[in-house]
């Protein structure tokens, strides 16, 4: 089941997004602002609200790690906000001033897409704060865009109906036309992906005003070669779908709606599990936590609900899931890596203790009874062992003496720090393979069998099993 948690109900106009990073939501409205809330307790953050656009904020989004917020306006503004002080520490303005009505951050590069009204493109480097490239991409409003889980690729969708598939350099790699009859409302990878020896292939969802939910198997062969295949049409709502998105362990779809319904789906086999009826007016956002069963909803009622999703909804006894925090050594865990962790771990009342005494990654590894009485003011017992036994499990993950073979690179013969698949299937170090394959090397260096494409994909569980093991090394 889905219960709903809180009703927050600070905008003064129609909520257009929500986004959650792994401590934080954000949701931006047609009154100008974005409003950020701790997901510990749901109260706004001190700076809270932002007020930084001279019009509606269309969209916003998180770094993955949540220290930078993005936003987009129709003042032709995409601004990147510090989440540690609310400041604003870059302002793009889109070429030509045309209104920003998305934006996009690649998950694993310094890169930020923006689409605007009058169907061009932009992509920035915020590191830098330069613009890397623009491009007239459709002569209509361009309304959804968003990153592959590698981040090698990007989708647009626009009001005509579109749904393109991009390279970094802006070179089309491939067009369904009329994908949304009327018009794509938004588009969201699934995080997880599948290789095998000759292709890669991604889960995309994508709504629209035809009332329509589809997902669809984008898959790329090589470099250039891309095509996408419908896999499920989800017809749950009877009006336009304004919003949809993936849990960030790709087993549940949720979408919002013009009908005022939210539903929820099984994202593998389409099978309708929720319909949610809590909404005043159009449902126009829709998020997951990436650490937590939330989900958070906004609508042109003017209010964002939170919601708690079943464990049976998300696969209970599947695993953990990896989360943002997850990808990092725990001994380079920021503060906010070591809050989600807490959430993850049902130790929620802790946030505010680790938050005031600055408790990182390094820091959580050498706790012990005594700091946690005496330093953090833990008062009770019970409190104090159960984040002992907690940490104690997480270095016990970490525990191991000789490197399992599996974490070394088949041409170094090193512990891997950037693991990635190749087409033969098989995982190496990404410097090793990629110089293997620049020397001209077409062939695996297991098989030595032809590569069918020079294309590798990151291998995030490896990379976070190795995290886990070197960690205390």
């Amino acid at each position: 089941m889905v219960s709903l948690i809180c009703t927050l109900q600070d905008h003064r106009d129609e909520v257009y997004w929500c986004a959650f990073s792994p401590t934080l939501l954000a949701t931006c409205s047609g009154d100008k602002t974005i409003r950020i809330y701790n997901t510990n307790d749901f109260s706004e953050l001190p700076f809270s609200p932002l007020s930084g656009h001279r019009y509606g904020v269309h969209c916003c989004s998180f770094s993955v790690c949540g220290t930078y917020l993005f936003t987009c306006s129709t003042d032709a503004l995409t601004i990147i906000w510090s989440m540690a002080t609310g400041e604003v520490k870059t302002k793009f303005e889109h070429p030509g001033g045309s209104p920003v009505r998305v934006c996009s951050l690649s998950p694993y590069s310094s890169l930020l897409l923006s689409g605007a009204s009058d169907g061009t493109l932009a992509l920035w480097d915020f590191h830098s704060k330069k613009l890397r490239k623009s491009k007239a991409v459709t002569e209509a409003t361009v309304m959804a865009c968003c990153f592959t889980p590698c981040g090698q690729m990007f989708v647009t969708g626009c009001t005509s109906g579109d749904i393109k598939v991009w390279d970094l350099d802006m070179k089309q790699l491939y067009a369904e036309r009329d994908a949304h009859d009327m018009g794509v409302a938004c588009c969201h990878f699934a995080p997880q992906f599948d290789i095998d020896f000759s292709s890669v292939e991604f889960r995309l969802a994508s709504c629209g005003q035809d009332s329509q939910l589809k997902v669809w198997i984008v898959s790329q062969h090589g470099a250039a070669a891309c095509e996408m295949k419908l896999l499920h049409t989800l017809t749950g709502q009877s009006a336009p779908v304004l919003s949809c998105a993936f849990s960030s362990d790709g087993e549940l779809l949720v979408s919002g709606s013009v009908d005022k319904t939210v539903t929820v789906y099984n994202a593998s086999d389409g099978v309708l599990l929720h319909t949610l009826k809590r909404h005043e007016s159009f449902v126009t956002a829709c998020a997951f936590s990436p650490t937590l069963p939330w989900m958070a909803t906004g609508s042109m009622d003017k209010k964002v609900n939170v919601w708690r999703i079943a464990d049976r909804d998300i696969g209970q006894g599947a695993g953990r899931k990896l989360s943002g925090h997850s990808r990092l050594l725990v001994s380079d865990w920021s503060e906010e890596d070591v809050l989600a962790w807490l959430s993850e771990e049902g130790l929620e009342e802790l946030v505010t203790t680790f938050t005031t005494n600055n408790i990182d990654g390094p820091e959580l590894l050498c706790l012990t009874k005594e700091t946690l009485a005496s330093e953090l003011s833990i008062e009770s017992v019970g409190l104090r062992g159960k984040v002992l036994r907690k940490v104690e499990a997480l270095k016990a993950e970490l525990t191991g003496l000789d490197a399992p073979d599996e974490f070394l690179c088949p041409i170094t013969r090193e512990v891997m720090k950037d693991p990635v698949i190749a087409a033969d299937g098989y995982s190496y170090e990404r410097e090793a393979i990629e110089s293997w394959i620049s020397a001209k090397n077409r062939s695996s260096p297991m098989t030595n069998l032809p590569l069918p494409t020079t294309l590798v994909m990151p291998n995030r569980s490896l990379k976070t099993a190795i995290g886990r093991w070197t960690a205390t090394q």
